[in-house]
């Protein structure tokens, strides 16, 4: 025992550390520092100093240039023209802005592409990309990467020892793009080979004897190609690989570009870059230089979102899973593109709440965000972005609605900086409470080529649990699976699909050592090639959860089967799968009707010190799983809170913030000694309050 809390403290000490390597470049009694997108090409020189001076004074802290304007840097091949920007990092000094500088390397200009069209991807129908838009290049193409690596040089000699520079932001929202080009298969050819070794060792790991898909040679292995050979038909485990490869050569080539601005940036530059909010396809965890991960939020595109005014506040599980997602690798992130406004591109671009994106400000804060900045200062009056709101209005100056909120934020957040106390330590129920998610992203690939039901939807199924541990008041963190989870009393893993004995052994562990498993459905039921155990569906993890499964069910949408638990019925249609638990005891829910009634829908099991609880149904309404999840932390006598959807109450660095996403007010359980900064004990629809108790 002594040498299992030995390695415990050397672990936390791994874990501590590495976040400290990414916090020194945001001192914590910063708290939060705000910044905004600035793009002085858009506009006539003569206004830069004019906006540059007004940015200031509202009191951003930084502006982000520079992620779209190679044709300015590099008007013809090998002559550079870096003076506009000079210059505008000049005006910043001047107004004791700093500035995140982009890397230009997600839109070629137009000289490249008429001189090398083979730098573009080709599409399904292997058609070449063109020049107009955003990521149509071809990752794995050496001319084009030849190209990137230019101008990345050029901009690190030229700023990566200038004092305004404080960070650098690769490429624009990566996107691991399927490419059929000709540079891309043979990239995919190389990559197989060098993951399989052997043509046989591939075509057993792709099922290929199946409709006479066997290869002889690496050589003749193409790109699998959904939209030709037909979605339903196509190789599953050849399309997972798919999806591994396009992440890999993403990651591959945001640390290609790290790496030569590593060789002329000062230390004191940071180095991460954008991915969107939703799951990108690029996996940030396959990077390997970056410094942290950060990520653009647009959380309002038109949804319905919660309650009669939620299409104006809107989406609360984007920043929710963000903030937990991206924090969690390195212990730091950003929001480097927040949602300003109303948008071009959703189904409908309503005009958000008074004090929604103040909201989104403040939930990204309670998520431990060290930066927040948005896309962008000026509403642009011309091209594809012209209906796409700003800070400002179209004459410059005149500030919107977000304007006025970001400008709001920024004067309070002078107030929480002096309001924080350095000493303050998390609360203690807090830490008993603090909850861990396990993600991967071939359980997403995997299962979204099979979803089985069209009821299926990964992601939500994952922000379901996500949701309801933060209903609790629980911190959470969602991690991936090589990750150590000693730190937590629970941890979470929903749908996880693809295992091996390795990561069983893990989870094994993990609960006799005292933790609690909490599984779900889809989860153990292939092996890591996509391959389904066939000794019995699920069959590897049947020791932790003390039950086998029998089979599995799915109603249609407009039908609802029955289970009982605890004296309590519940409903159900998406996925049911039918158990047979080894201890009657531990059966914690049963089906009521269909023609198995009476099978076990959820069981319980201890292993050693700790406990595993299988939840082998999958709800629209999730009462059922919240009441199971409530009792896990109950039988540990941890408290928790029923915070309603879209109420969240986070803690960070000494301070207490609510924000609500619903269309009702809520009244916040405040301490009658606690220090209110901002707001009210009565939390208003899309408010915002504030609170100490030291």
């Amino acid at each position: 025992m002594k040498n299992f809390f030995v390695i415990l403290s050397c672990l936390l000490f791994a874990i501590i550390t590495k976040a400290q390597e990414a916090n020194r470049f945001f001192p914590e009694e910063n708290l939060m520092s705000l910044g905004i997108y600035y793009y002085p090409e858009h506009w006539d020189k003569s206004e830069w100093e004019r906006d540059i001076k007004n940015i200031s004074d509202i009191g951003f802290e930084f502006i982000h240039l520079a992620e779209f304007a190679w044709v300015n840097m590099e008007p013809q091949e090998g002559i550079y023209t870096f003076d506009w920007l000079d210059e505008v990092i000049n005006l910043a000094t001047k107004y004791k802005l700093k500035v995140i500088l982009g890397t230009p390397t997600s839109i070629a200009p137009i000289w490249a592409g008429l001189k090398y069209p083979e730098i573009y991807l080709m599409n399904a129908d292997y058609q070449r990309q063109e020049h107009g838009t955003r990521d149509q290049q071809s990752l794995s193409n050496p001319i084009w990467r030849g190209l990137a690596e230019k101008i990345v040089t050029n901009l690190g000699q030229r700023y990566g020892n200038n004092p305004t520079v404080i960070g650098w932001q690769l490429d624009n929202e990566p996107w691991a793009k399927e490419d059929f080009s000709p540079s891309s298969q043979q990239a995919f050819q190389k990559w197989l080979k060098n993951k399989y070794k052997s043509i046989e060792a591939l075509n057993s790991a792709w099922g290929t004897a199946f409709w006479s898909q066997t290869y002889s040679d690496f050589s003749q292995i193409k790109i699998p190609n959904a939209k030709l050979v037909g979605w339903w038909g196509i190789n599953p485990h050849s399309q997972l690989d798919l999806k591994r490869y396009s992440a890999d050569t993403q990651a591959e080539y945001l640390d290609f570009q790290a790496t030569i601005l590593r060789s002329y940036i000062s230390k004191d530059q940071y180095i991460t870059t954008n991915y969107v909010a939703t799951i990108p396809s690029a996996d940030p965890r396959r990077t390997k230089k970056l410094d942290f991960s950060s990520f653009t939020s647009y959380p309002n595109k038109g949804n319905a979102n919660i309650g009669e005014n939620g299409f104006r506040l809107g989406d609360p599980t984007e920043i929710s899973f963000a903030t937990d997602f991206f924090r969690s690798d390195k212990g730091v992130t950003g929001v480097m593109e927040l949602q300003p406004s109303y948008v071009n591109w959703g189904q409908i671009n309503s005009l958000l709440q008074p004090g929604a994106l103040r909201m989104w400000l403040y939930h990204c804060f309670a998520g431990d965000v060290s930066f927040a900045c948005s896309y962008r200062y000026r509403q642009i009056n011309y091209s594809a972005e012209q209906y796409h709101g700003g800070i400002t209005k179209l004459d410059g100056v005149t500030l919107s609605q977000g304007g006025k909120e970001y400008k709001q934020v920024i004067d309070e957040m002078k107030t929480l900086c002096a309001a924080y106390n350095p000493k303050a330590k998390i609360p203690k129920e807090l830490m008993k409470r603090k909850t861990a998610l396990v993600w991967n992203y071939d359980n997403l690939w995997s299962m979204e080529r099979q979803p089985q039901t069209s009821q299926w939807n990964t992601l939500s199924f994952f922000q379901k649990y996500l949701e309801i541990a933060k209903s609790f008041g629980a911190p959470t963190d969602i991690v991936y699976e090589n990750d150590d989870l000693t730190a937590y009393n629970v941890v979470i893993i929903p749908a996880f699909e693809l295992v091996d004995d390795v990561l069983i052994t893990k989870w094994t562990n993990y609960v006799k050592e005292g933790g609690n498993l909490v599984l779900t459905i889809r989860t153990g039921v292939k092996d890591r090639n996509g391959h389904i155990f066939s000794s019995g569906w699920g069959e590897k993890i049947y020791p932790l959860i003390g039950a086998t499964i029998d089979d599995f069910d799915q109603l249609l949408p407009n039908k609802k089967g029955t289970i009982s638990s605890n004296g309590k019925e519940y409903y159900w249609d998406n996925w049911a799968d039918l158990l047979n638990a080894r201890n009657p005891k531990n059966i914690l829910a049963s089906y009521k009707d269909q023609f198995y009634a009476g099978k076990s829908a959820i069981v319980t099991n201890k292993i050693g010190k700790g406990t595993v609880t299988y939840i082998g149904v999958d709800t629209d309404d999730a009462l059922l799983e919240k009441e199971v999840l409530k009792n896990v932390y109950t039988q540990l006598n941890i408290s928790t809170e029923n915070f309603p959807e879209g109420v969240y109450v986070q803690w960070r660095a000494g301070f207490w913030v609510a924000v609500n996403y619903s269309s009702t007010a809520y009244e916040l359980k405040i301490p009658t000694k606690a220090k209110v900064l901002m707001g009210n004990k009565i939390l208003t629809s899309g408010g915002v309050t504030v609170w100490t108790n030291h």
